[in-house]
């Protein structure tokens, strides 16, 4: 049962609703997590004032105009606008996340994205993968953007990104003849 409903305003416009959940489990700290695109759980320990709570609220909001400016440091521009143009021709812009850059550190992996924590929507592309074909890199961009909706690889995620993105088995397949023509393993399902 929610407690109470705050609105809060990030630096960036976006209005975001915090519900307020007692929990008797909790003795001292308080927990949040994203519900929604524009939805925030604040677990509170089952007795704490109003005041405090308000104050708690206050902190989230602080939390994540701190996390936008990383957020925003770590973002490469190209990536985001190929991430925005995917998002819009091939989702209906349904698929929200907070920055996409290119890394150098990925061995194995083509892309990865993370849910929760100080990171939550972050997504990362390999520069291995930069002068591959253009709908290559579309392809890995899109499988990291269904993250964002799946976090796993269940039958979910594999009907939303092909029923998404159309080159999905093709993209497959060139990331699996270059990786045997290179003699190396790479991960296409993460």
């Amino acid at each position: 049962m929610t407690d109470r409903i705050y609105s809060i305003e990030t630096r960036r416009g976006q209005i975001i609703q915090v519900s307020i959940k007692r929990d008797r489990r909790l003795k001292k700290s308080s927990r949040w997590q994203w519900q929604e695109k524009d939805s925030i759980q604040l677990r509170v320990p089952y007795y704490l004032r109003q005041r405090v709570i308000k104050g708690q609220v206050d902190e989230i909001l602080s939390q994540l105009d701190k996390q936008d400016k990383v957020a925003r440091r770590r973002t490469d521009t190209d990536l985001q606008q190929r991430a925005e143009y995917l998002n819009k021709r091939f989702f209906n812009g349904s698929i929200n996340w907070r920055a996409i850059r290119w890394v150098s550190n990925m061995e194995v992996r083509l892309g990865s994205c993370s849910n929760g924590g100080t990171t939550d929507g972050h997504i990362r592309i390999s520069d291995k993968i930069r002068n591959w074909p253009q709908w290559v890199v579309d392809y890995v961009i899109a499988h990291e953007l269904v993250h964002r909706l799946h976090a796993n690889h269940s039958q979910k995620f594999w009907k939303t990104l092909q029923d998404g993105y159309p080159l999905t088995e093709r993209a497959r397949g060139f990331i699996r003849g270059f990786s045997f023509a290179q003699g190396v393993q790479i991960e296409d399902d993460d």
